[in-house]
């Protein structure tokens, strides 16, 4: 079916929580436009598309037009109830920022390997998977991205403090590889 005018054609409805995201994004595109002059430069001598702050400048000048139109569409639009529990949904998520946070400061404690097999466990568990299998899957996935990322890809990782208490023989080898 075709639109008849242009107003169905761009017929806007709100949803909850959108006001909400259209002044964050305005509000963080007002902050990067801010912070041009201080990382970005304008080069002497050099054409106006050679300058290394032409795509910086064209991009967050967008961000800044594009988020003042949606918040300007958002601001316009009829309020539907819900935006709070909406944006309590987003929060919910910052959860697993906080899981990963720990799981960071955890690897230097207790080396690469067990930290990962604990944090994979953990979230299969966290996320409702409680059968031996998939804690089973979660302790082979956590074994393998150790070893692919520390033998193979050879990535630069602190090993974990728990490693000086192996015997020697084995340190070498955990400090090395797990």
């Amino acid at each position: 079916m075709i639109a008849k005018t242009l107003q169905d054609l761009f017929k806007r409805y709100r949803r909850p929580g959108d006001i909400v995201f259209a002044v964050l994004f305005l509000a963080f595109a007002l902050f990067l436009l801010s912070q041009l002059g201080e990382q970005t430069k304008v080069v002497k001598r050099t054409k106006w598309f050679g300058q290394p702050n032409l795509w910086p400048t064209i991009s967050i000048w967008a961000m800044v037009i594009f988020g003042g139109l949606h918040w300007l569409s958002s601001a316009l639009s009829p309020r539907i109830p819900g935006r709070w529990k909406e944006v309590a949904f987003w929060l919910r998520s910052f959860e697993y920022v906080l899981y990963f946070l720990i799981y960071v400061t955890l690897v230097p404690v207790l080396g690469y390997l067990p930290a990962t097999v604990l944090f994979a466990v953990f979230l299969v568990l966290r996320t409702g998977f409680r059968s031996p299998q998939m804690i089973t899957y979660a302790v082979l996935f956590g074994v393998c991205v150790s070893i692919i990322f520390r033998a193979f890809l050879q990535v630069k990782i602190p090993a974990g403090a728990i490693y000086e208490y192996l015997p020697d023989t084995i340190r070498a080898f955990a400090l090395t590889y797990l």
